[in-house]
This record gives structure tokens, C-alpha cells and sequence, in this order.
């Protein structure tokens, strides 16, 4: 297996074994992450090619400041934002000046398998999954969101509540459904 620094001076020379290499690396989690912003896996696996291409593209520019699972991570979470830019300014985003946020009430995932949470998430409304996985699983604040997308700092607090409410439903229906435990209820 091949250490991070000869990947990289394998891909920055275009070797083609050290590119797919990298790409076999990390194209598991990635395309995870492409599935959180994306409301298929087909518009998934579009943002991870596209996220590759840009990443072999300017790997050259990599300075090595930060891990290179980093650096690809942030390509692609930008490449997924992209993809579902245009989509959001399609469906209006409610701003709410102020809106309380329980953060007291916790929930067990513990039953729930990678796949299942990734559905549920994909499930949501697209701006409230955008947020929702921005603030939530990337951990940029409600501001830096803002910013990112365009939109105010409370539509953000606003769409990151909204989607924990739809979340929740979706996982207490799935208790229903399945028990606590993961078990089908007959």
C-alpha cells in the first residue's frame, strides 16, 4: 500500500496507478458524503466523479498544509454543494428570526445502520439536507452556512430545525416499524 506522500507525487506526475490508487482510497467515504447532499445515488455518484476530476486536476495546487483526506473531503463537500445550488433557489427556504432549538432532546442511533441514516437523509427537503449535513455532520456554524449558500443566518437555523423534527419522525416511525432494536414487529 502506498503512503499518502507517494500517492500524491504519484497523481500530481497523472500516473494513472497512483490516481486510482487515491481514488480507491477514499471513494468509499466520499461517495457516502456525496450521498448525504444528494437525493439519489446516481446524482451522488455524479458529484463524486466530478469531485475526482477536480481533485486530480488540482492536485498540483495541494500544499500539504492540511491532511489530504481533508483537502479532498472539502472538493467534494463544494462539488456536492454545487450540484444542489441551483436547486435550492427552485424551492423557497422559510427565514425565521428567532426559533428555539431543543438541543436537549438526544436520539439513539445505535439501532440504525449506515445505509438506513444515509436514506433518511436523503429523504429530507434539499435545503433542509443541505443544512442539516453542513451544520450537523461538517460542523460549520449557522453563519458560515449563510454564507455558503447564500441565505440568512436564521433560514439556516430555521431549515437545520425543520429537517431534526423530519429526522425524528422518520427514526420513531422506524422504531415503530422495527422495534428498538432493529427487529420487524409482527
Amino acid at each position: 500500500m502506498l503512503s499518502e506522500k507517494e500517492l500524491l507525487k504519484g497523481c500530481v506526475k497523472a500516473d494513472r496507478a497512483a490516481q486510482k490508487a487515491l481514488y480507491d482510497r477514499y471513494c468509499r467515504k466520499m461517495m457516502v458524503l456525496c450521498q448525504r447532499y444528494s437525493r439519489s445515488s446516481q446524482e451522488a455518484e455524479d458529484s463524486l466523479q466530478e469531485g475526482f476530476i477536480k481533485v486530480f486536476s488540482s492536485i498540483k495546487s495541494f500544499r500539504e498544509e492540511a491532511k489530504l483526506e481533508t483537502w479532498i473531503t472539502r472538493i467534494m463537500i463544494n462539488t456536492a454543494l454545487n450540484n444542489q445550488r441551483q436547486k435550492l433557489y427552485l424551492l423557497p427556504m422559510v427565514d425565521v428570526s428567532e426559533i428555539e432549538l431543543n438541543q436537549s432532546e438526544e436520539i439513539s442511533l445505535a439501532a440504525f445502520n449506515l445505509s438506513e441514516l444515509v436514506a433518511m437523509i436523503q429523504s429530507l427537503p434539499d435545503g433542509c439536507r443541505m443544512v442539516f449535513n453542513l451544520f450537523a455532520v461538517e460542523g460549520y456554524s449557522h453563519k458560515e452556512i449563510g454564507e455558503l449558500l447564500g441565505i440568512s443566518e436564521g433560514t439556516s437555523k430555521s431549515q437545520y430545525s425543520r429537517a431534526k423534527s423530519l429526522l425524528k419522525v422518520k427514526l420513531n416511525l422506524h422504531d415503530t416499524v422495527y422495534g428498538k432494536y432493529g427487529e420487524a414487529k409482527i
